[in-house]
């Protein structure tokens, strides 16, 4: 009893030590074998290699691949550990036999190692004592329990040294062959395999012959194990050995460099992606941008950029943010242009017809005016300074007419047209509306390419998908671009749909048909024509100063975007969107593969009663009447306000009215009347435009039908007249119309007579600084009063 007594405290020290040892021994192997800092790495959709760049450390290390080739774990078995898969970590031959070989040569000579324990001494990095083998092989044991020989495989070909600062098998694959480990001979595979045993061997020009003879041997040692025949190995024999380390593509740097900045965002653990990208199409942008830009740098046009999506799937596949040339640093190619804040130009001009559309204010060929204009100071021009008086929305959006868009703009409201850019994910509309004002569509703000292309993205994925939602709206038509793979869930997206979106179908149908056309006046006044094979949506853009060309177009399958210019900001003569960046676009296109124009969403349109004249919706008096299909809200825009009934005498030479003619005499006809300063300029580019008679003698307007209009300056606008070269001060010239073309008019300032004009009514005149009152006078009365204020030019 009492040697039992004593027995089993001893029993329990026994236990408790072998515990201890036992939990020791399970988790002695660290959660994670591997810290190192690895390369970021960009694949394309097809593995194939984009981008890398070297890690931290200075080491070119890519993280860890899915599996490893075949061929290099035939050869590393062969060459290290020949019963890798037969032993549990420890090789005791092997071992025997190291010993056997260093007591014989009195020195170290051969390890004995196992490719598990020399996974461990990769992973832990300290000096080789007896001790510290000791330790390898209860690690290396411990090893082969947590993970399978496939992965000890992976781990120690991920991590093994390959000479220089090359570690990995991918990486090592990268520098010595320019090529993916997967590509690679086994007269290839073989060099490699021996590296890790003597890394120094690669280092060029030096070692070759012990490279070539290790090689070689290892290949003999592959066919006797008849993994491959004998006459393989010789012939692979043959096969050269690396020289310099190779560079690393640099196919999608930028690509690269934003995958650094939004891994963490993105919720991304591995610093390697395989990307959306198609790597034929990355290849061919990259060369095409290649040769415009070596053309535009003769005018000192240094950058050009380019962003292709997918409209089915909603990602990028190509990107391409600058044309990467870091070997001359002046040309700052490193900056990613597809992420910079630059002023759009007009490209936002399809948005604000798309949303006036949307929200009944517009009818796609409503006519806005196109007349000389100033709004508190601000005074748009179009491009080639000239006026059309009036014109059909649609074509002021394809002609890219400044002034009708200014005027769209006033009467939609910038507050709500910046609101709807901000719901589109403009994000760079840092400041209050006010601060933009109507200079917003004319590129008083600024936006990335990202962001731009995403709006139109939302756009062509919405109108692909009238059919898919029983008439309402995919949320997620409008998400951000994928780059990285891998399909969203879409499975709930029609449990989510809306009501409503940023635009309906109908108005996004109707903007890409306006921006359709192939053969345009461009906003540069200029008529050009591009071949393509498919139809296009596009719109271009040019920047005040000449700082950016820009140009974005789509097709239900596709959206491309292209940016060119300077990085810095430095303008250009000659960049405009039409002359660089339209060219490059439908270059792009003809890389891409045709396809169908958007189907006509019927069940989504309305059809309405339109003046064909005047492109509102039809009134009373509109003579010719057609029928359009156009968004549902087009039920709340105004009637036709320029078809109106007149009262014409029986000669139809003059209009009356019951002062001077019985009604019962009169002739009552539709007349197509336009205000005076919009017609005046209408009718010079209309030769069909039918003025209004003139009253007949006797009669008087009773309606006070107005017949004179300031062309400029507008009412109460301020004047800046600069000072001649002798000093004197300048003129400025004011101007009128009237809608009788042969009508005298008298001019007075200050109710003091300064001149009188016929026909053509202009007039130069010098008014002393401060505010002055205006007064028109025609030969019947007719009055026209407004004041204007000219500025001291010693005060500005």
């Amino acid at each position: 009893m009492l040697k039992n007594i004593l027995y089993e405290p001893k029993l329990m020290i026994s236990d408790g030590i072998c515990l201890a040892m036992f939990v020791w021994f399970w988790f002695c192997l660290p959660s994670r074998l591997f810290v190192s800092p690895t390369s970021y790495v960009v694949e394309a959709s097809n593995g194939e290699l984009l981008s890398a760049a070297i890690a931290r450390d200075g080491q070119w290390r890519f993280p860890m691949a899915d599996s490893i080739p075949e061929k290099f774990a035939d050869c590393i078995i062969a060459f290290e550990d020949k019963r890798f898969y037969s032993h549990i970590g420890i090789d005791p031959l092997a071992m025997g036999r190291a010993l056997r070989q260093n007591f014989k040569a009195k020195s170290v000579v051969s390890g004995g190692s196992t490719l598990s324990m020399q996974v461990i001494r990769l992973s832990r990095r300290e000096s080789r004592t007896v001790w510290q083998k000791l330790i390898e092989v209860i690690l290396a044991f411990r090893l082969e329990l947590r993970y399978s020989k496939k992965e000890i495989l992976n781990l120690y070909a991920t991590h093994a040294p390959f000479g220089s600062n090359v570690v990995g098998l991918d990486a090592a694959a990268w520098r010595y062959f320019g090529r993916s480990a997967g590509s690679l001979s086994w007269g290839e595979m073989a060099t490699l395999a021996v590296l890790p045993n003597s890394p120094s061997l690669v280092h060029p020009g030096k070692n070759s012959t012990k490279l070539i003879k290790k090689r070689n041997d290892l290949l003999d040692k592959v066919a006797a194990l008849h993994m491959i025949d004998q006459a393989s190995a010789n012939l692979s024999k043959l096969e050269p050995i690396p020289g310099k380390p190779q560079p690393l593509p640099q196919n999608a740097p930028h690509l690269l460099n934003r995958f650094k900045a939004e891994r963490k965002a993105l919720g991304i653990e591995s610093t390697k992606i395989i990307s959306t990208l198609n790597y034929e199409l990355q290849l061919k942008v990259n060369g095409l941008l290649k040769r415009y830009n070596n053309r535009y740098r003769a005018n000192d046009i240094n950058n050009i950029a380019a962003l292709v999506l997918d409209v089915s799937k909603g990602s990028v596949i190509s990107y391409v943010g600058n044309i990467y040339q870091p070997e001359h640093k002046e040309l700052e190619s490193h900056v990613d242009m597809i992420k910079a804040a630059r002023s759009p130009g007009s490209t936002l001009k399809p948005l604000l017809y798309a949303s006036m559309m949307n929200d009944g204010f517009l009818l796609p060929k409503t006519l806005v005016p196109d007349v000389p204009t100033q709004i508190n100071g601000y005074s748009p021009q179009n491009y080639d300074l000239g006026y059309d008086g009036a014109i059909p929305a649609d074509k002021a959006l394809s002609r890219s007419l400044n002034i009708p868009a200014v005027k769209m703009l006033q009467n939609y409201k910038y507050q709500r047209f910046y609101d709807k850019l901000k719901k589109l994910g403009i994000s760079t509309l840092n400041k209050p509306a006010d601060h933009y004002g109507l200079s917003l569509i004319l590129g008083g703000s600024e936006v990335t390419m990202w962001d731009l292309a995403k709006a139109y993205l939302g756009m062509a994925r919405t109108l692909n998908h009238f059919n898919n939602y029983q008439g309402k709206y995919n949320i997620h038509d409008y998400d951000a671009p994928l780059y990285v793979a891998g399909q969203r869930d879409e499975r709930f997206d029609r449990f989510e749909a809306e009501l409503s979106s940023n635009f309906d179908y109908a108005s996004i149908w109707n903007t890409f048909n306006a921006m359709e056309e192939l053969m345009r006046p461009g906003e540069e006044g200029l008529w050009e024509q591009f071949s393509s094979a498919q139809r296009v949506a596009w719109k271009t853009g040019t920047s005040f100063g000449f700082r950016d060309g820009w140009a974005i177009g789509l097709t239900p399958q596709y959206v491309v975007c292209v940016w060119v210019g300077n990085a810095d900001g430095e303008g250009r003569p000659g960049l405009t969107g039409i002359d660089v960046a339209a060219p490059v676009l439908f270059d792009i296109f003809k890389q891409l593969p045709a396809g169908k124009w958007f189907q006509t969403p019927k069940h989504n349109l309305k059809k309405m009663r339109i003046c064909k004249q005047s492109g509102y919706k039809a009134g009373t008096y509109c003579n010719e009447v057609i029928e359009e299909l156009v968004s549902p809200a087009g039920e709340r825009t105004a009637l036709c306000p320029f078809h109106k009934l007149v009262h014409l005498d029986p000669t139809g030479q003059y209009r009356v009215t019951d002062v001077c003619e019985s009604p019962g005499n009169m002739v009552h006809q539709s007349w197509f009347i336009l205000p005076p300063a919009m017609e005046y300029y209408y009718k010079i580019k209309h030769s069909d435009y039918k003025i209004l008679p003139p009253f007949k003698p006797g009669c008087s307007d009773a309606a006070g039908n107005y017949v004179m209009e300031m062309i400029y300056p507008k009412n109460n606008t301020s004047i800046y007249v600069p000072l001649e070269f002798d000093g004197r001060r300048g003129k400025v010239v004011l101007n009128a119309t009237h809608r009788d073309a042969n009508a005298k008019i008298y001019w007075h300032i200050d109710n003091a007579y300064v001149g009188t004009t016929k026909n053509y009514h202009q007039l130069e005149l010098s008014p002393n600084p401060g505010k002055h009152t205006l007064t028109l006078v025609d030969e019947n009365g007719e009055r026209l009063v407004q004041t204007f204020t000219i500025l001291d030019t010693n005060k500005h």
